[in-house]
């Protein structure tokens, strides 16, 4: 089993603690093992009891009489344990038709710590959001990450290993399937699940084709500013009539299944905000060879995309950084401390050197500057920090 390190501190940290720990992110993920692992560590690290752990899992069939809530309220009630803690894990809780109430039920129990997962961001919105407001903490789960992969490659040097996750990504189980064919039927699975379940199924009238050529343009233009009202002046020119809105409304249902993640922009000169045109990343490179084929890698684009998700794993609020008509890939905050990045395949080239680091030399504060390249070695120009991406992925 893969060791997830991140993720077992994380919830060490709120162990016993009165508050709701929700797991979420794209469906196959590792939410589910990353709760196994857990209850495995409960076991071995703090001596809890088997009778102390109750765990079930909503996409099991097996357990559907307890999708009501008043049977699964009854079950768990019945089998809790009187005077010890018990750790209540629910997984897919969104399956379960008017779950927050049993969420709202047993987290007033002073002997229930509980730990859920849900695969789409529609769970914490409306009345969870409203009636548990200040009592749960989001524990955004991603696929692996470069650093949590590379013990699974074996032999190979890091080198090769990165030009393998940038080829096939980080999605857990699918570093055990060798075949390419069982590879791209796995990955293929996933994505068509997420659009299904978890985008065409929440709207009355989805248009799955249209579902399917968002997708693809959005994960060929991960690293571009794009607009609703572009988006829809080119999928109407392909035939497909849409409007701003319609696109607006698709958009919110991929991130909200976590399939894409949205990036604004930020202005570094202004201090501000800004909501007008935003870049889209792909959860993982291997959407780019499912969703694309044989088309050309764009490999800055696929590097771009794994330094962002690599930031957000990290805890930062990331956005595009604006100066005037310079543009900086990322500006990352946390703790009211910046980050400027920016990311380039190479900048042996004078020239490319010179153009990466412009937005850099423009801005007037002291937040440290990265340019993150696959070029070797490390440097510092007048504090601009050049740094070769597989040392600070893995660093």
């Amino acid at each position: 089993m893969i060791q997830r390190d991140n993720y077992m501190q994380r919830l060490d940290l709120v162990r016993d603690k009165q508050i709701i720990k929700v797991l979420t992110g794209v469906r196959r993920s590792g939410k589910s093992t990353i709760l196994e692992m857990y209850m495995q560590r409960l076991k071995e690290e703090f001596s809890v009891g088997d009778d102390q752990i109750h765990h079930l899992n909503f996409e099991d069939l097996g357990i559907s009489s307890l999708q009501d809530y008043h049977e699964l309220y009854d079950y768990l009630n019945n089998h809790l344990v009187v005077d010890k803690m018990n750790y209540i894990f629910l997984d897919e809780i969104q399956n379960v038709a008017h779950f927050e109430k049993i969420l709202d039920s047993l987290f007033i129990k002073k002997n229930v710590d509980l730990y859920v997962t849900g695969s789409n961001a529609f769970m914490l919105s409306g009345e969870l959001s409203t009636l548990l407001s200040g009592r749960y903490i989001e524990i955004h789960v991603f696929p692996l990450s470069f650093a949590e992969f590379l013990p699974t490659m074996n032999n190979d040097s890091k080198v090769q290993a990165f030009d393998r996750y940038l080829e096939r990504g980080g999605f857990p189980f699918a570093i055990e399937l060798n075949d390419s064919q069982t590879y791209h039927d796995y990955i293929d699975g996933i994505i068509n699940t997420v659009l299904i379940k978890d985008i065409l199924a929440r709207r009355e009238r989805g248009n799955a084709s249209f579902v399917e050529e968002l997708a693809k343009y959005l994960t060929d233009t991960a690293g571009n500013l794009v607009t609703p009202r572009k988006i829809a002046g080119l999928m109407t020119s392909k035939g497909v009539k849409t409007s701003s809105a319609t696109v607006t409304s698709y958009l919110k249902n991929f991130t909200d299944a976590y399939l894409f993640y949205k990036c604004d922009r930020y202005d570094i000169n202004g201090k501000k905000y800004l909501t007008i045109n935003s870049k889209y990343y792909p959860v993982d490179p291997a959407l780019r060879i499912d969703l694309l084929g044989t088309k050309r890698p764009n490999f800055g684009s696929r590097l771009e995309s794994i330094v962002y998700l690599e930031l957000l794993r990290r805890g930062y609020e990331v956005y595009v950084g604006s100066l005037g008509n310079l543009e900086i890939d990322f500006v990352a905050i946390k703790d009211g401390i910046k980050e400027y990045y920016q990311v380039s395949l190479s900048v042996k080239d004078e020239h490319t050197y010179q153009r990466e680091i412009q937005g850099f030399q423009q801005i007037n504060d002291n937040f440290p500057k990265k340019l993150l390249t696959e070029d070797h070695g490390y440097y510092n120009d007048n504090g601009i920090e050049q740094i070769n991406v597989i040392d600070w992925l893995l660093s």
